[in-house]
């Protein structure tokens, strides 16, 4: 929970006369510390509610901004206790002193706050610890099943999380301790049987030390691959690229959701491949192109951007004739629509011959 303020000091936000005496009286309290840390609470939010700023209370009355959160938090969570039938002695114990702890408890649910604050109480633990309690039952009231042999209760909550460090400790002397520490907090005996039955896997034969994870993180754009739709094979029609759908890969993985009955290829994440709006692969052989790049005949992957069909003198387009789709450069700009630009040729792979490479292990025996 966040510090409550508000951008109107009382000076910026004139208040009716009955509202002003009402603020100058809790300013006056407040100043005085009269009253429980409760009502030091209350009394902030009132006058935060009212127009004042944090920085205003604190120049009116020393309680500094950070300590106007505390108590605000705290005192909305002791309501919620009283409000949740917690016992008397938690609410006379808690009404007294304690804000620092109902701080932590925030984030549970009011009946867990009620169960977690009789629970830290009964064992005297301070704001530091109780701030681990709470993390714990919040992670236990993620959980779909309780773990076998835990309750929900906030003892057995935190007996669970040293029972799981100790299972993957390794380490004779750490083990022992988050067995001990989970035998002090656990509630119910059938949680203790659980953190028990790891004092008998420290005496047997240790366990093997799990391995470590393959984690990788990719670091350069190249690395991620980009998946684009394949229109077919030339000759193709206009219909035939019209028909292939938009993609929208979805981040951080460029994950592709396929609902299209036809081809894809993925391409390497190049600046080129990954700038392209609406991407298009069209294959075909290096004879259709204009000006072959080889003497010889072999298989072509074409690159369309299908966003970009403005003409432009130093680019190759696409475009319809006789039916059919063409490709073609235009020193000046053509009278007929242009249906997307080439923006990557790619050749295959090449390959070595598969016999001069035996050949020459041969020769090097």
């Amino acid at each position: 929970m966040t510090e409550t303020s508000c951008s109107d000091t009382p000076d910026r936000n004139p208040q009716p006369e009955q509202a002003k005496e009402n603020s100058e009286d809790l300013l006056l309290s407040l100043r005085r510390k009269e009253g429980s840390w409760v009502e030091w609470g209350q009394a902030c939010a009132t006058l935060q509610k009212a127009g004042y700023t944090p920085q205003a209370i604190f120049e009116a009355t020393g309680f500094e901004p950070i300590q106007q959160n505390q108590v605000i938090v705290g005192s909305q969570v002791y309501t919620s206790l009283v409000n949740g039938e917690a016992s008397q002695e938690a609410r006379s114990h808690y009404f007294r002193k304690g804000s620092d702890i109902l701080y932590e408890l925030r984030i549970l649910t009011q009946l867990e706050r009620v169960a977690t604050a009789e629970f830290i109480l009964s064992r005297n633990l301070d704001a530091d610890v109780a701030r681990e309690v709470a993390k714990d039952v919040k992670e236990l009231s993620r959980m779909r099943t309780l773990p076998q042999g835990f309750s929900n209760h906030p003892g057995d909550a935190v007996a669970y999380q040293y029972w799981r460090r100790a299972k993957q400790q390794t380490d004779l002397a750490e083990r022992s301790r988050f067995i001990a520490r989970g035998l002090m907090f656990a509630h119910s005996q059938s949680a203790r049987q659980q953190i028990e039955q790891l004092l008998t896997e420290v005496v047997g034969t240790s366990k093997r030390k799990a391995p470590i994870l393959p984690v990788y993180r990719q670091d350069e754009d190249e690395q991620q691959p980009r998946i684009i739709p394949v229109a077919g094979v030339l000759p193709l029609k206009s219909a035939d690229l019209q028909n292939v759908p938009l993609v929208e890969p979805i981040k951080p993985f460029e994950l592709v959701e396929i609902s299209w009955n036809g081809s894809w290829v993925s391409l390497p994440g190049w600046q080129v491949v990954l700038k392209a709006q609406e991407p298009v692969v069209i294959l075909c052989d290096s004879s259709y192109l204009p000006n072959q790049l080889s003497s010889t005949s072999e298989p072509i992957l074409l690159l369309i951007d299908r966003a970009k069909q403005e003409w432009d003198a130093d680019s190759y387009f696409l475009f319809e004739e006789s039916g059919e789709l063409q490709f073609q450069w235009f020193p000046d700009a053509p009278s007929f629509p242009l249906l997307g630009q080439v923006i990557l040729v790619l050749r295959p792979k090449k390959i070595l011959d598969e016999e001069m490479s035996k050949d020459q292990w041969e020769l090097e025996d």
